[in-house]
């Protein structure tokens, strides 16, 4: 309930002012290291040369005109696999750790898809309602998703989407409000539940 609360309060934060350092001045923040959200397939980028990707810009700010989020679970041959923290967020990086969980609090700029945590909750801020898709998340992550590859995992991709099997290219799953896609990649996981938290 204490890191609920404390999640919830940096979000709140974030969506008020740019800097979480305004919201609590005594908080400190260090950078990400690699890795540092478990066994990811890949690490976040650092998206050294910022461009645009997929005809998705990388802001100064973030942008929540439009603020909805999904869920993405990664399985390998049966093992869960985290979604890194920073993906869309590009270095230098900083990170919150006092929740007792990495919460990317910063960079030099925000992609409209983007991870402040290891969870697999992604972030879809735009400056207007659209559709987005898995592909554009993995393109941003700058990782590879197909029928038998998801990132350095190779195999079968068997994916889920609401608990119900996706029998389509796993790129064009819609990133809709709360949508819950489940990738297995190499063994079939039946799917796991998640429950959005209040606010999100």
């Amino acid at each position: 309930m204490v890191e609920l609360i404390t999640y919830t309060t940096r979000l709140l934060c974030m969506l008020a002012i740019t800097s979480l350092a305004a919201c609590n001045p005594a908080q400190t923040s260090t950078p990400v290291a690699a890795g540092s959200a478990g066994l990811p397939l890949a690490a976040a980028p650092d998206y050294g040369q910022k461009t645009t990707i997929d005809g998705i810009p990388c802001g100064l700010t973030e942008v929540v005109n439009y603020h909805v989020h999904a869920h993405l679970a990664i399985f390998f041959n049966g093992q869960a696999r985290p979604v890194p923290e920073g993906i869309g967020i590009a270095a230098p990086r900083h990170v919150d750790n006092g929740g007792g969980s990495p919460f990317v609090d910063g960079g030099s700029c925000f992609y409209w898809l983007h991870t402040h945590t290891n969870d697999g909750l992604i972030h879809i801020e735009a400056a207007a309602p659209q559709a987005f898709t898995l592909r554009q998340l993995f393109d941003i992550w700058q990782q590879p998703l197909s029928a038998t590859q998801v990132g350095s995992a190779q195999g079968q991709v068997i994916a889920y989407v609401g608990g119900q099997r996706f029998s389509g290219d796993p790129g064009d799953i819609p990133l809709a409000p709360h949508a819950l896609i489940q990738l297995d990649v190499g063994q079939d996981v039946p799917p796991q539940p998640y429950t959005f938290e209040g606010g999100l």
